[in-house]
């Protein structure tokens, strides 16, 4: 597995150089590649020191490290949808790209098996770190860690220190400091433990992340708390829920507002049930409004929505319970590609997965409004 470190900078470029010295000393794995996320002011610091003054080859050279896949390709400046970079960072819209930005590249990394991240939170702004943390403990595997570098007091913030060097390596401290011996640095690695939470998302969320943003991913964990408010649109044939819509065939839609039509959204799929053809005009009524698929009318025994306007169901067939199973599960796996895994658990179709006859519920305390919506004469009484 390849291991790669990830790292932040702001004004101090030095902590790159500090995080690769304390893994080497510390007998940690070293990285193979290392991705650094920084502004653009941040990147002209960050290159004059390491490679312009030689400081990242002088590391190499010191402590004979293996060779690292580093360059100035490596360096990613913050930037927003629109590829506009980020200068310093300190405006409140300027947060939200950031937070997107480090997020996603998360996201990224650790979508790929082969590798095992090392994110370190030492450098950038203090918003900076707590993105980094937050999405690696939204993103993070087993394999992956997260630490900080410390370095002894009277070496912080002083611009021409690096890293301890192995001999005598005298430089100028900070203001009244005098000079200072490189050599006699301490610095000290300590990985953070953090709570991985990427268990709480099914595998087709983060395959989409390139739609999601910081702020979006956290509120949907949080509305997954919260009283839930949905709303139905059948001229968009979308459900929304929690900030996100989701684009639903009529097939699928049409399922769900039946069942939020019974009586206490609630239904037994019984033998009476499933010799019923009630059931069926009430979900067609449904499928008819978002001029659904006529292909569909079919599985029902009518040839299409011609019969159903005109209200031939001589030959209609019921509800089978087989048909309520498979597009249950269909619209609940298009749910799962855009929602958290707590959020699906709360607005599926439930079932009580008894044999030869499950009852289906929808939870009742969800909050739902429709748009676009004409009451169905074949609607059950409430």
């Amino acid at each position: 597995m390849k291991p790669v470190l990830l790292a932040i900078t702001g004004a101090s470029p030095q902590v790159l150089t500090e995080t690769v010295y304390a893994l080497s000393v510390q007998g940690k794995t070293l990285p193979e590649v290392i991705h650094v996320i920084t502004t653009a002011d941040a990147k002209a610091l960050l290159v004059k020191g390491l490679f312009v003054d030689g400081e990242w080859a002088n590391l190499v050279r010191d402590y004979q490290l293996p060779p690292i896949e580093f360059d100035e390709s490596h360096i990613h400046v913050i930037s927003d949808a629109k590829g506009n970079e980020l200068v310093d960072a300190k405006g409140e819209e300027d947060q939200s790209i950031m937070a997107d930005y480090i997020t996603r590249m998360v996201a990224t990394l650790t979508s790929d098996t082969e590798i095992a991240i090392h994110a370190s939170i030492a450098g950038g702004r203090k918003t900076m770190a707590f993105y980094l943390g937050y999405a690696m403990s939204l993103f993070g595997r087993e394999q992956d860690t997260l630490s900080h570098v410390f370095v002894n007091e009277c070496f912080e913030f002083v611009p021409t220190f690096f890293y301890p060097t192995p001999d005598d390596h005298w430089i100028e401290g900070r203001a009244g400091q005098g000079k200072i011996n490189a050599k006699e640095a301490q610095v000290t690695l300590a990985e953070i433990p953090f709570v991985r939470m990427r268990n709480h998302f099914d595998s087709k969320l983060l395959s989409h992340l390139d739609d999601a943003s910081f702020s979006k991913t956290v509120a949907l964990m949080n509305k997954a708390q919260d009283t839930l408010n949905i709303t139905i649109n059948l001229k968009e044939r979308s459900l929304a829920v929690a900030g996100i819509t989701i684009k639903l065939s009529p097939k699928l839609l049409a399922l769900y507002l039946f069942m939020l039509f019974q009586p206490a959204r609630r239904v037994k799929l019984s033998t009476q049930f499933v010799k019923e053809t009630q059931h069926t005009k009430h979900y067609l009524d449904y499928f008819y409004q978002m001029r659904g698929d006529v292909r569909v009318y079919t599985t029902f025994g009518i040839l299409d929505e011609g019969d159903f306007i005109r209200r031939e169901f001589a030959d209609l067939k019921p509800l089978s319970a087989k048909f309520m199973q498979e597009v249950r599960t269909q619209l609940h796996n298009k749910l799962a590609e855009k929602l958290p895994n707590e959020l699906v658990e709360k607005i599926k179709i439930h079932s009580d997965g008894v044999k030869g006859g499950s009852t289906y519920h929808i939870e009742p305390d969800i909050n739902i409004h429709y748009d676009y919506l004409h009451t169905s004469e074949f609607a059950p009484a409430s």
